[in-house]
C-alpha cells in the first residue's frame, strides 16, 4: 500500500508539472513585433550561406566579384569558401587548374574576396584546406594518420633465443614499435571462437556513411561477414604475457631465455594509413593528418592555415568569422604517438598486454576483450574531440573567430558526435536532394544530431550542408526536390541553409560553366537565378523564425557512450517519442551535467524536458548510473529497462559489483517484468513502454495531432517558444494535397496563419478550444507547409466563426486555344512560334525548342465575365525546375515555383479580354544534352559536366531529356469560402 501511495503522488507531481505552460529563456528584444516586421521582410542576417566552391582554384577576381554581388542581391548572410577539385569525378571532364591553395597568388585571390565581402557586408568563412579530409602534400608521414601494425613468430622455449623478428608491414617508409610481447601458444591455449568485426572494433575502417547503428560492436555477434581465418589464434592469459621489448635491439634482434613450452612472439607497432586528402584541387593531393595529435594539427596550423590569416590582416575576426573542416571521409585510424599514455590516462588502465587483439587473439576471454576494445575506441572518439576538434577551436577563438567543422558524421569514423559538436560555434551537419546516389530518407537527412547538440549546449545557429546530389546536374526541382527536404529538415531542427553548391565560374568557362560533380548547382550561371528570389525569401523567411526560437520537446533520449555514436535521422525515433510529441539526443559527455528543477530535466543550456529515456540495448557506463540515480533522487522521470552491463575494464572488478548493487536499488528487485515502473527518490523509473506511450498514460497532451492520423503520416511539425508566443512549422511531406484538422498544445490564444511563401499573415478564421488545446482545419498543397502562431489572449471559450481558414478552388475556366511562345535564339530557339496546345518542349519537332535552355515567353488571351469573387490562375504543371512569373493585363503578379503554381489574379482579372503573359524557365539540362549529342551542329553551352555518364560515371546509352515548358492546364479559378 505504502509503494501504491508513493507511486500515485509520483505521477501527481508530474502531472502538475505537466499543465505549466512551455516557456523558455529568450532574447528579450525579439518579441511578436519583431518576428512578424522581420518574417514578412528578413534581415541577411537570416540569410542562407553557401559552400563557395573555388574549382581547381580556377577563379578570377571578375568571377569573385559577380559572385558575391549577385549572393548580395538575394540578401546571403555569407558564404564559405572551399577549395577543392571534383570537376572530374564520375566521368565528368578536367578544368584548367588555377593557383595552388595557399600559394601566393591564391592569397591574393582570397584577401581580395574578402576586400570584396566586406564592402557588400557579407560575412566570410574559410574551409582550411583544399577538398576535405585535412591534409596535405606539406603533411608527412610523421603528422599522418597512423594505425597499428604487427608481426608474430611463434617459438619453443627451454633455450636461449636471438632471433631477428620481422618488422611489421609499414607505409610510406613509416614505422616505430610500441611493444614486444610474449605469451604461450601451447595446444591448450588454443581459442575456439573469434572476436567478430575485430578489424571494426579496432578502429581501422569507418563503418557507412549513413550514421549508421554501431552497438553491435558491444556484442560478439555474428553478422554473416567474411573474414578470411589466419594463423592459430590463442586465449592469452594476461599473468602469463611477458613483455620482451627491452631485449629486442635497434635493429629487430631479439634475445631472450625462453621459458618451457610453445610462445607466440609479437612485434607491435604503427605506421601511416593509407589514406589521403579527397576532392583536392590540382596539387593538394598528401597524406590524412593525424586527427589524434595536437602536434600534427598545430604542425598544419603553423605551415597552412597562419599564412592565409595573416594575408587576411584585419579581417580576420570580422570579414572573416568561420573556419570549416568537412565531414570524416578518411577511412579508419587508430594510434597516435602518445596514444599509450593517453589511453592509460581516459581508461585508467595499461593496454599494452592487451594488444595481441590486433592479430585475433582473446585476451582472457571474448567479454572481457570486447570490454577492452569499447574502451579503446572511447580512447579515440576521446582524443579525436579533445586533440583535434577542441584544439582547433582553442586557435580559432584567439583569433576571435568561430569553427563549424562537419564533425559529427554521418561517416561512422571514431566519433562521439555530440562530444565534437560540443567545441563547435555552428553546428554543422548535412542533407541531400532526391538523389540516385541515396534513395532512403536515413541516408539522406542528418540534422537532428546537429540541432539536439545546440539545444542541449545553448548554441543558435544549426547549419546543414544543403541539397547535396551525386547524378543530377541542373534539372532539379525545386518545390518537388529542394523545398521538400528543406521543410524536412526544418522539421528536425535546421535553421540555416548553406548551399551545396555555389561553383564560381569565370567568364572563360563559358555557360553553364564549371561544376563540381555533385551537389544542386546554385549560382549566377543558373537559368532561373533572376527569378530565384521566390525560393531563397521563402527559406530566409523560414530561418528568421527558427534561428530565434526556443525549441519546444518532451523527450530526452541518451544514446549511450559506445564508440562510433552517431545519431541518424529524426524518424529513428529510438526514444519513442514522434507521432505527438518531440525530442532531442544526448551522449554521455552532456549527460553527466543534467539537472532536475521542479520534475524536468534540464541540460546545460537551460534547454528542459518531462522525461529522459535510456537506450534499450542496456549497456550503461556506471557513471551515467549513478547519475541515473541522482536525477531520479532529484525528482526525473526516467524511461529505461534494467540495465544488465557494463562493457569496459574501467574501475576493474570492484566497479562491475558497484554497478550491480546500483542496478538493484534504482529497479527494484524484480527482474523478469517486462513493464513497470519503480518510484525512487522523488521521481520514478518506468520501463517496456516508448515515451509517447508514457507520456499519454501521465495525462500529457500530445504536442501536436492531427484527427484520424495517430502517427501524424505524411506531415511533420516543429514547435519553437518566443515567451508566451508559440509557433508551429507544419510540413505535408507528400506530394499531393492535403486537408487535416490538426491539434496544439495551446489555449487561449488567437490563432495566426503565417505563409513563408509571401509573407502573409492572417487570423485563422477556423478553429476549435477544446481539452486544453486548439484545433484548426488546414488545407496544404504539395509538399506544402504554413506557419501558426497563437500571440493574442483571447477567452476560453472563444471559438473561429468559419468552417474553414483556407477556401476550396473550383473551375471557372480554362484556358484554351494558341499560345504565342517567344524564345531565345541566342540559346537555340526560335524567336517565336505558335503552340496550338500546351506540349512539352522536348517532345517538339524543332530541335531548337526541343533542347532548349532558357527563358520562354507564353501570351494568350481569354474572356471572362468577372463577379464578386476572388479569382487564381492555376499553371497546373511548369517544368523541370518549375519556376513562372505571371503578366495579366499588364500587371506583374509574381512568380511562383510551388505546385500547383497558383496565384491571385482578382485585382488584375477585368471582364471582357484579358491577357495574360507566362514566363517560364527550365534548366540547362536539355540544351548541355543537345550539345553533347552534337545535335544541329552548333554548340551553345559550354561546361565539364557530362551527362550521358550516370551517377557512378558509367556510360548510359542515351541521355533522357528533361520534360520543360509549360505544361498546364492553365486555368482560371474561383475560391469558395466556407
Amino acid at each position: 500500500m505504502k509503494k501504491c501511495i508513493e507511486w500515485l503522488l509520483v505521477c501527481f507531481c508530474f502531472f502538475c508539472s505537466c499543465q505549466e505552460k512551455e516557456t523558455d529563456k529568450q532574447d528579450p528584444l525579439v518579441d511578436y513585433g519583431y518576428l512578424k516586421t522581420h518574417f514578412q521582410n528578413p534581415d541577411s542576417m537570416y540569410g542562407l550561406n553557401c559552400w563557395w566552391w573555388w574549382l581547381n582554384g580556377n577563379v578570377t577576381r571578375e568571377a569573385i566579384t559577380k559572385d558575391l554581388e549577385a549572393m548580395k542581391s538575394r540578401h546571403f548572410q555569407g558564404a564559405m569558401i572551399f577549395d577543392a577539385g571534383g570537376h572530374d569525378q564520375r566521368g565528368n571532364k578536367t578544368i584548367p587548374s588555377g593557383p595552388l591553395y595557399g600559394s601566393k597568388d591564391w592569397i591574393d585571390l582570397f584577401v581580395f574576396a574578402l576586400d570584396e565581402a566586406k564592402r557588400l557586408g557579407l560575412e566570410m568563412g574559410l574551409n582550411i584546406q583544399s577538398g576535405w579530409n585535412l591534409g596535405g602534400p606539406c603533411v608527412t608521414a610523421q603528422y599522418a594518420a597512423k594505425q597499428l601494425t604487427y608481426s608474430e613468430m611463434k617459438i619453443k622455449g627451454g633455450r636461449s633465443i636471438q632471433k631477428r623478428l620481422k618488422q611489421p608491414d609499414a607505409r610510406r617508409d613509416f614505422y616505430k614499435d610500441i611493444v614486444v610481447l610474449a605469451f604461450p601458444a601451447n595446444e591448450e591455449d588454443k581459442a575456439t571462437e573469434q572476436i567478430k568485426d575485430l578489424d571494426l572494433k579496432l578502429g581501422f575502417h569507418e563503418l557507412g556513411g549513413s550514421a549508421p547503428d554501431c552497438r553491435f560492436l558491444l556484442e560478439n555477434i555474428d553478422r554473416g561477414r567474411k573474414i578470411s581465418k589466419g594463423e592459430d589464434t590463442y586465449i592469452v592469459d594476461l599473468n602469463k604475457v611477458i613483455d620482451l621489448t627491452d631485449l629486442m635491439d635497434a635493429n629487430g634482434l631479439l634475445s631472450w631465455t625462453a621459458p618451457e613450452g610453445h610462445w607466440n612472439i609479437m612485434r607491435i607497432g604503427y605506421t601511416c594509413t593509407n589514406s589521403s586528402v579527397s576532392t583536392s584541387s590540382m596539387g593538394w593531393s598528401g597524406y590524412v593528418l593525424d586527427y589524434m595529435s595536437k602536434k600534427a594539427f598545430d604542425f598544419y596550423w603553423d605551415t597552412v592555415v597562419v599564412p592565409v590569416l595573416h594575408a587576411a590582416g584585419d579581417h580576420v575576426g570580422t570579414t572573416l568569422k568561420f573556419m570549416e573542416t568537412d565531414s570524416w571521409e578518411c577511412g579508419g585510424m587508430n594510434w597516435t604517438d602518445s596514444f599509450a599514455e593517453e589511453f592509460h590516462s581516459f581508461c585508467g588502465y595499461d593496454l599494452r598486454n592487451y594488444l595481441p587483439l590486433i592479430a585475433g587473439h582473446i585476451v582472457t576471454d571474448v567479454n572481457v576483450s570486447n570490454a577492452f576494445l569499447a574502451d579503446f575506441r572511447k580512447t579515440l572518439g576521446h582524443l579525436v574531440a579533445q586533440n583535434h576538434y577542441s584544439h582547433f577551436a582553442e586557435k580559432a577563438h584567439q583569433l576571435h573567430m568561430g569553427i563549424q567543422p562537419e564533425s559529427a558524421g554521418p561517416h561512422a569514423g571514431p566519433l562521439d558526435g555530440i562530444k565534437n559538436y560540443g567545441f563547435s560555434d555552428i553546428v554543422m551537419s548535412e542533407y541531400w536532394s532526391p538523389s540516385p546516389h541515396r534513395l532512403k530518407s536515413q541516408d539522406r537527412f542528418f540534422v537532428k544530431q546537429a540541432s539536439s547538440a545546440a539545444h542541449i549546449y545553448g548554441k543558435k545557429i544549426i547549419g546543414a550542408e544543403s541539397f547535396t546530389t551525386i547524378g543530377p546536374h541542373w534539372n532539379d526541382e525545386l518545390w518537388h526536390d529542394q523545398k521538400s527536404s528543406f521543410d524536412h529538415e526544418i522539421c528536425a531542427g535546421l535553421n540555416r541553409t548553406y548551399f551545396h553548391t555555389f561553383t564560381c565560374s569565370p567568364v572563360s568557362q563559358g555557360l553553364p560553366g564549371q561544376e563540381y560533380f555533385a551537389g544542386t548547382h546554385v549560382n549566377p550561371q543558373v537559368t532561373w537565378w533572376k527569378r530565384s528570389a521566390s525560393f531563397i525569401n521563402y527559406m530566409r523567411r523560414v530561418q528568421m523564425l527558427v534561428q530565434e526560437g526556443s525549441f519546444v520537446a518532451d523527450v530526452l533520449y541518451y544514446y549511450g557512450d559506445h564508440v562510433p555514436n552517431i545519431y541518424p535521422f529524426k524518424y529513428r525515433d529510438a526514444a519513442g517519442a514522434l507521432g505527438g510529441f518531440d525530442y532531442d539526443v544526448t551522449d554521455e559527455t552532456v549527460f553527466m551535467r543534467l539537472e532536475v528543477k521542479e520534475g524536468r530535466v534540464v541540460a546545460p543550456s537551460g534547454m528542459s524536458y518531462r522525461v529522459l529515456v535510456l537506450p534499450d540495448h542496456r549497456v550503461l557506463s556506471l557513471d551515467v548510473l549513478k547519475k541515473v540515480e541522482y536525477l531520479l533522487k532529484a525528482g526525473a522521470h526516467v524511461i529505461g529497462y534494467r540495465p544488465v552491463k557494463m562493457v569496459t575494464l574501467m574501475g576493474g572488478k570492484e566497479a562491475h559489483a558497484e554497478f550491480a548493487d546500483l542496478v538493484n536499488k534504482i529497479w527494484g528487485a524484480d527482474v523478469d517484468s517486462k513493464t513497470g515502473n519503480h518510484p525512487y527518490g522523488k521521481g520514478t523509473v518506468s520501463w517496456g513502454m516508448k515515451a509517447k506511450e508514457y507520456l499519454l498514460s501521465q495525462q500529457v497532451a500530445t504536442d501536436f495531432s492531427i484527427d484520424g492520423n495517430e502517427d501524424l503520416q505524411g506531415f511533420d511539425y516543429i514547435h519553437y517558444s518566443f515567451g508566451k508566443t508559440q509557433v508551429y512549422f507544419v510540413s505535408n511531406q507528400t506530394d499531393q494535397p492535403q486537408k487535416i484538422n490538426a491539434g496544439f498544445r495551446v489555449k487561449e490564444m488567437q490563432p495566426e496563419l503565417w505563409s513563408a511563401l509571401n509573407g502573409d499573415i492572417r487570423d485563422a478564421v477556423a478553429f476549435v478550444q477544446k481539452d486544453g488545446k486548439t484545433f484548426l482545419p488546414l488545407s496544404f498543397d504539395p509538399y506544402g507547409s504554413i506557419i501558426v502562431v497563437f500571440n493574442k489572449p483571447v477567452k476560453k471559450n472563444k471559438q473561429g466563426d468559419k468552417l474553414q481558414n483556407d477556401p476550396d478552388y473550383e473551375v471557372a475556366t480554362t484556358l484554351k486555344g494558341a499560345w504565342t511562345v517567344y524564345f531565345d535564339p541566342k540559346w537555340g530557339g526560335p524567336d517565336s512560334t505558335v503552340f496550338q496546345e500546351l506540349v512539352d518542349w522536348t517532345t517538339h519537332e524543332n530541335l531548337g525548342i526541343k533542347y532548349y535552355s532558357g527563358t520562354a515567353i507564353y501570351k494568350n488571351k481569354f474572356s471572362f465575365e468577372k463577379g464578386y469573387d476572388r479569382y487564381f490562375l492555376q499553371l497546373g504543371s511548369v517544368k523541370d525546375v518549375g519556376i513562372a512569373t505571371v503578366c495579366l493585363n499588364g500587371k506583374k503578379l509574381g512568380t511562383v515555383w510551388t505546385a500547383p503554381f497558383r496565384l491571385d489574379i482578382t485585382d488584375a482579372l477585368r471582364s471582357g479580354e484579358n491577357e495574360v503573359v507566362i514566363e517560364v524557365i527550365n534548366s540547362w539540362y536539355n540544351r548541355v544534352a543537345g550539345d553533347e549529342i552534337s545535335v544541329g551542329g552548333k554548340k551553345y553551352t559550354q561546361t565539364n559536366v557530362v551527362l550521358r555518364n550516370d551517377f557512378k560515371g558509367r556510360a548510359k546509352s542515351e541521355i533522357a531529356l528533361e520534360p520543360s515548358g509549360l505544361l498546364g492546364p492553365v486555368l482560371v479559378m474561383k475560391a469558395i469560402y466556407k
